[in-house]
């Protein structure tokens, strides 16, 4: 556990030879890889999104790919192909396989939502089997593999948004904001001046499978799994054990797969806050990147300003980790009102 405290130190101060502040998104980021999510970062141009990505790249001793998202973008540009071979001494022809960018440990796919639905899908099975299919066969990815996507959020014109099934493929949307006055300023130090500081290698694959062990080797209690049940299956429509707010803003609710990285997330989140097990408060540190996406929100909402981001916080709220109802269980804050 100290190592990976450690090593969490080391890779939080190479990245910010090259990034300004961004805290949480950081440590969002190295949670994800280190419970071997992948991670969708969402922000408006020049946050540097992708410069973070790369740089977390350079901390990790492990192959980087990056692909830049376009609407000619196809599945084969990124899976790769057959090529005819012509051997020049028997002039026999085969097939061999090319591989694409997706063959690296870490696949930057910046402006996602630029490419179309057919090149969209063709990261699916790499990002869930590790694996991906050219003329009915099967090319194993290396391992570790990650991808962390980039989007633009208020560019919407000529862009394919993703779909909710792809969306939760991705452990974290992780919102990426504007800098605060005082990071700004560094900002304009550092990067109008001379050279900047790269980062340097921390972690490589062997370690970074170590430490991903570690981190799924933290205990969780009953009652926290009890409480990330109540989160989760407290979002889903017509659902009895459906939160009443909801009712009224919410079309669609969170699946298996978000208590799943809500459990990891917490897990990692614990340990690398020196805990040797995941506690209610560690589920309600990374409640927000796990379920945003995977909250759909109806006209209602939209028209009163709700956000998946506030309902996410007002699910915290009213869903009690002590339990109101039950022996013990999380339940409902019914003494709470809207």
């Amino acid at each position: 556990m100290q190592r990976l405290r450690d090593a969490h130190a080391r890779m939080k101060a190479e990245l910010h030879h090259a990034i300004v502040g961004q805290e949480e998104v950081i440590d969002q980021l190295l949670i994800g890889v280190l419970t071997r999510g992948h991670c969708l970062l969402v922000g408006v141009p020049g946050l540097a999104k992708t410069l973070l990505i790369s740089s977390l790249a350079k901390t990790l001793d492990l192959s980087f790919n990056r692909i830049q998202f376009t609407p000619d973008l196809m599945p084969g540009d990124i899976t790769g192909t057959d090529l005819l071979h012509v051997d020049p001494a028997t002039n026999e022809r085969t097939f061999r396989f090319a591989k694409g960018p997706l063959f690296a440990n870490v696949v930057l796919a910046d402006e996602i939502n630029r490419t179309p639905p057919k090149t969209q899908a063709a990261l699916l099975e790499s990002m869930v089997e590790g694996q991906v299919t050219v003329g009915g066969r099967r090319h194993p990815l290396p391992n570790p593999f990650f991808v962390l996507a980039t989007q633009n959020p208020i560019e919407q014109e000529g862009t394919y948004p993703l779909p909710e099934a792809q969306l939760d493929r991705f452990m974290f949307m992780i919102r990426v904001d504007y800098p605060s006055k005082d990071e700004e300023r560094e900002i304009l130090r550092r990067t109008t001046g001379g050279a900047q500081g790269e980062p340097n290698k921390v972690l490589g694959a062997e370690d970074l499978i170590e430490l991903q062990r570690i981190v799924r080797g933290v205990p969780v209690a009953d009652h926290v799994l009890d409480y990330v049940l109540a989160l989760t299956r407290g979002t889903r429509v017509g659902s009895s054990e459906q939160v009443p707010f909801l009712r009224e803003w919410v079309t669609w609710g969170a699946g298996p797969r978000a208590g799943q990285f809500l459990v990891l997330g917490a897990k990692a989140h614990a340990a690398l806050h020196g805990r040797d097990h995941a506690s209610v408060e560690d589920v309600r540190a990374v409640a927000r990147p796990v379920m945003r996406h995977r909250i759909v929100t109806n006209f209602s909402a939209s028209a009163e300003g709700m956000t998946a981001d506030h309902i996410v916080d007002r699910l915290l709220k009213e869903v009690d980790p002590a339990g109101s109802v039950g022996a013990g269980l999380p339940g409902v804050r019914t003494a709470q009102k809207s």
